[in-house]
């Protein structure tokens, strides 16, 4: 049995996480514990503060375990190939900066960052829901719509480092004026973050009811009988099975996993396999549709991973 220890920091929109994780190969098979795991909450619009905490939480891991390693971070949005600065985040403080740079000094040593939805793939494609896939589409469905790619155990960031960000694409099933009006931070309009993602859900059931539900509360009124929550799910699941008959289309993965808040409805997401097999260009489907095995911790099991699992660019 071989072991070895990694670092691993997610950073969330609400919340920091950094983790000291063991590492082992037992017969073949990769095995995962928690030695010291914390989180803090994040500095909501606070750059600065945002690395300071970073820093910090790292700092007392370090402390309390006796143990210095190489760090991975996971975050929202990813590194520009052509700036080095960091872009695509919903997160917004941290667009435009030198995140990666800034992470470097606050911690003393070289990291590996990638975007959050890749470490949540990655992680469950090594330790959780997708193990032995090959093909992985790691899907986060929470307070926006991330995606990354795993291809035999290694993120696939591709040639532009927007590998998976299929959030940002245009929504199917809306109406070209309602995707013309409905604006994204990224610039664009009709992204499938609008529609696809918690907040979005929540506001299309205020908008239809004049009630103001969190997404729990949502579907406990559908099952119940409320016409508004049973339409504002329905509209959840077309728009998401078409999405993922898309990825389906052109990846063709083993498995894709579903994280995030979102993916903890019930029967709208039990619904998605017959839905998506009936609209990919194929008589016959084989891919796994699967909620994530490790929860929370798949975030940062993912980026602890990086540092010893190399990042493809295509």
């Amino acid at each position: 049995m071989t072991t070895s220890h990694c670092i691993g920091v997610d950073i969330g929109g609400t919340k920091i996480e950094a983790a000291l994780v063991t590492r082992a190969a037992v017969e073949g098979r990769e095995a995962v514990s928690f030695v010291w795991r914390e989180r803090v909450a994040t500095p909501k619009g606070d750059y600065e503060g945002t690395v300071h905490a970073v820093g910090e939480l790292v700092r007392k891991l370090e402390r309390e375990t006796g143990v210095r390693g190489s760090i991975g971070i996971g975050a929202p949005g990813s590194v520009s190939p052509s700036t080095g600065l960091h872009r695509n985040s919903n997160s917004t403080c941290i667009n435009g900066r030198n995140f990666r740079e800034d992470l470097t000094r606050e911690l003393d040593r070289e990291i590996c960052i990638s975007n959050d939805a890749n470490c949540l793939a990655l992680s469950e494609a090594i330790f959780g829901a997708a193990r032995g896939a090959r093909v992985v589409f790691g899907v986060i469905l929470g307070t926006g719509v991330g995606g990354g790619v795993v291809l035999h155990g290694r993120v696939w960031d591709g040639a532009n480092g927007i590998g998976g960000e299929w959030g940002h694409s245009t929504m199917p099933t809306v109406e070209q004026s309602t995707l013309r009006a409905t604006r994204c931070y990224c610039g664009h309009v009709g992204c499938r973050e609008q529609f696809l993602s918690g907040p979005a859900l929540e506001a299309r059931y205020a908008q239809r009811s004049g009630r103001t539900f969190a997404l729990s509360e949502i579907e406990s009124a559908a099952a119940n009988g409320d016409e508004h929550a049973r339409d504002v799910l329905e509209f959840f699941v077309e728009g998401l099975s078409q999405s993922l008959a898309s990825v389906c289309n052109f990846l063709d993965p083993e498995a894709i996993v579903l994280g995030g808040g979102v993916s903890n409805l019930g029967a709208s997401i039990d619904a998605l396999p017959a839905r998506v097999a009936q609209l990919i260009f194929s008589d016959s489907f084989n891919t796994r549709i699967v909620r994530a095995e490790l929860g929370d911790s798949s975030g940062v099991l993912g980026a602890a991973c990086l540092r010893s699992l190399r990042t493809d660019r295509g």
